[in-house]
């Protein structure tokens, strides 16, 4: 249970395909971030740090617009998104091809189709949330000021860890074809959708968290 402590729906899902790793990795997270950044990305971390205090004392509108309206615009796109995933492909994949590579072609392109929905909308949506906070209060100011600075550094590792998503699902299909001859079709749709749901939440999560922040504020201070 440890292990899975924490884990996000999509690294739960793909990692249930694998076999247990024979020693889990002895890093903290701390540690494992670290590896994501080099002396450039400390550098520019470090810049936006010092700009903060700056950041806290820029003149804001009394009435901060769209502030009411960043959760509902979270729950449109999601929505729009989850329904495109979960929306039956046009043309079914080969099912009765014993050639994985062919067989899987068309859910590849599918998969491919909807990270790129994922990654236009969430990108407009992260932008558009981190301009209402910076013009609500100091403090979601400086979150939102640090969410732009975070975004370029991680988005990088974080785009090529989920391009790997694709063949995660191409080994899922020929186990499935091995342990389900005659039905491996409806199992896979339904794990293909599973999947790219879970990688939808996934990119979701810093639009989600700046959100219940801007939400706080606004209970606090209506």
């Amino acid at each position: 249970m440890r292990s899975n402590f924490n884990r996000s729906a999509l690294v739960r899902q793909l990692a249930g395909w694998q076999a247990a790793p024979a020693e889990p990795p002895r890093q903290d997270l701390a540690e494992r971030l670290g590896q994501w950044f080099n002396v450039a990305d400390a550098i520019a971390l470090s810049s936006a740090h010092q700009t903060m205090p700056a950041v806290a004392r820029a003149r804001r509108p009394a009435v901060p617009a769209g502030a009411r309206g960043a959760q509902a615009e979270l729950k449109r796109v999601r929505a729009t998104l989850s329904q495109a995933i979960t929306k039956p492909p046009a043309e079914p994949g080969d099912e009765g091809s014993d050639d994985t590579d062919a067989g899987f072609a068309a859910h590849h392109q599918r998969c491919l189709e909807q990270q790129r929905r994922m990654d236009m909308a969430i990108e407009a949506l992260r932008g558009h949330v981190r301009e209402t906070l910076s013009q609500t209060s100091a403090r979601l100011a400086q979150l939102a000021a640090l969410d732009a600075a975070l975004e370029p550094l991680l988005g990088g590792r974080e785009q090529r860890l989920l391009a790997s998503v694709p063949t995660f699902l191409k080994a899922r299909l020929a186990q499935l074809r091995q342990s389900h001859p005659d039905g491996c079709q409806p199992l896979f749709e339904h794990e293909l959708q599973q999947t790219l749901l879970a990688e939808l939440d996934l990119r979701l999560q810093p639009v989600v968290g700046m959100v219940e922040a801007l939400s706080q504020e606004v209970t606090q201070h209506p």
